[in-house]
């Protein structure tokens, strides 16, 4: 594929343009990378916001992916969605059913749906992903929305690629302690219990709320103090001081499917990006996402190397029956590669 007509294309905002350049870096065609730089030297103009959403499977994700769009649309702005589905095992295919559901979305000139793979990648987030968001915010997207399949601890990946991450919970997702565990509860800027007019809404939000009171050494700070019997008030002066530049993640109840509690999350959303750019960790978390991306593609370029160089596959080929019979171990054949690249490198 030529890349000077692409590259024009975008300068137009061409829609076609923009899917020829995802697909270009989704696939690590030739001349990928121009692609990227192009868009790099774009970005951080427009005021674009990242917004990564993400929960378990059946929270509603899409649903409420797609309030958010007609709410941003409502006031004239561009939306670009990357919906990231999982890939199969077996097949390599993804599913690709958040396209679907958001299918009213994708008619309209403002909006822009890809969808994309993960492709084995870990932490649920196709290996380009971040990549897909340059170009959507060099071409000019005021919102670019990350919906990500979140199972087991994937949606630690999404809160990386965006600057705010809400994370999307139900009440029949079961025990919302155990929902919370780990580096889940690390993550999110905003968290919202969707389909809240379901019973149990009012405990996992209470659950949700006070395991952010642990969190912050404050665990009861949404409960009215009570006394207790040596007079001393529970729940006020107990209460471990908040620092007072310290973002506080509103507990946000949603019904995704009547639009209710969208404007909430658009107004927790807001607030939280005026708290980063005021508290300066706007630019610092956009300036640690260029080092992480420099070093991604460092790694990257050094695999192709490797194997270019190497030929780290034929010689892993040549060596796998040796391998299987015990009489080299994995670490014998790495040296090896390894030996052949400082050989060539010392030519």
């Amino acid at each position: 594929m030529a890349i000077d007509p692409v590259l024009e294309g975008l300068e137009r905002r061409d829609p076609a343009a923009l899917a020829r350049a995802i697909s270009l870096v989704e696939n690590q065609r030739d001349d990928y990378e121009r692609v990227l730089s192009h868009a790099h030297a774009r970005l951080g103009r427009g005021g674009t916001r990242r917004v990564g959403i993400t929960g378990p499977p059946g929270a509603g994700k899409s649903t409420l992916t797609e309030r958010l769009i007609q709410h941003y649309r409502g006031q004239e702005l561009r939306v670009g969605v990357i919906a990231v589905d999982p890939t199969s095992p077996f097949t390599g295919g993804a599913l690709l059913g958040d396209r679907i559901r958001m299918e009213s979305a994708s008619h309209d000139p403002g909006v822009f749906i890809r969808s994309m793979a993960t492709r084995g990648a870990h932490g649920g987030l196709a290996t380009t992903t971040e990549e897909v968001a340059d170009l959507l915010e060099a071409f000019g997207f005021d919102r670019i929305l990350i919906e990500t399949v979140g199972v087991g601890q994937t949606e630690l990946d999404v809160a990386r690629s965006a600057e705010t991450t809400v994370l999307v919970l139900v009440p029949e997702s079961g025990d919302g302690i155990q929902t919370l565990k780990a580096g889940v509860m690390e993550i999110a800027d905003v968290y919202v219990v969707n389909k809240s007019d379901r019973p149990g809404a009012d405990k996992l939000r209470t659950e949700v709320e006070v395991m952010l009171g642990i969190r912050r050494g404050n665990a009861f700070r949404h409960i009215s103090p009570h006394h207790r019997s040596d007079s001393r008030t529970v729940g006020s002066s107990d209460r471990k001081p908040v620092p007072s530049d310290a973002w506080e993640p509103p507990v946000i109840a949603a019904i995704a499917s009547r639009g209710e509690g969208v404007a909430e999350l658009t107004h927790a959303l807001d607030r939280h990006h005026r708290h980063l750019e005021a508290s300066g960790r706007l630019a610092a978390g956009r300036r640690e996402r260029l080092v992480q991306r420099t070093r991604a593609a460092l790694e990257r370029g050094m695999r192709q190397w490797i194997a270019a160089t190497a030929q780290a596959e034929e010689l892993l080929a040549r060596r796998l029956d040796d391998l299987v019979d015990g009489r080299r171990s994995p670490y014998d054949v790495a040296a090896e590669i390894l030996d052949q690249l400082k050989t060539g490198a010392g030519r």
